[in-house]
């Protein structure tokens, strides 16, 4: 199983080396390339942490009808959750200024 990982990560960095071209700044297609990344990034990020805190969240009411005492402690998950929205911002923000 190791060496099937290894095999495939060298074969990522190999490809990436093979495929990089060079590209002006000026090319449209770039920016347009950029621009739809960035907005997948932040799309997905946001989609996958609305399930995360839709089920955290439900969870938690749930856990809260029967003991009102852990709602503190539901709290820092559903944060957790909102957090992935943050790193997809944070992506979308480095593909477009670099």
């Amino acid at each position: 199983m190791k060496k099937k990982t290894i095999f495939v990560f060298a074969l990522l960095l190999v490809s990436a080396v093979v495929f990089a071209q060079e590209t002006s700044e000026n090319d449209p297609s770039v920016s347009m390339a950029k621009y739809i990344a960035a907005a997948i990034a932040v799309g997905a990020s946001c989609i996958g942490g609305g399930f995360a805190v839709a089920r955290i969240g439900s969870a938690a009411m749930g856990a809260m009808s029967e003991n009102p005492e852990v709602s503190g402690k539901a709290l820092p998950f559903v944060g957790l959750a909102e957090g992935i929205c943050l790193w997809g911002f944070l992506v979308a923000l480095l593909i477009l200024i670099l």
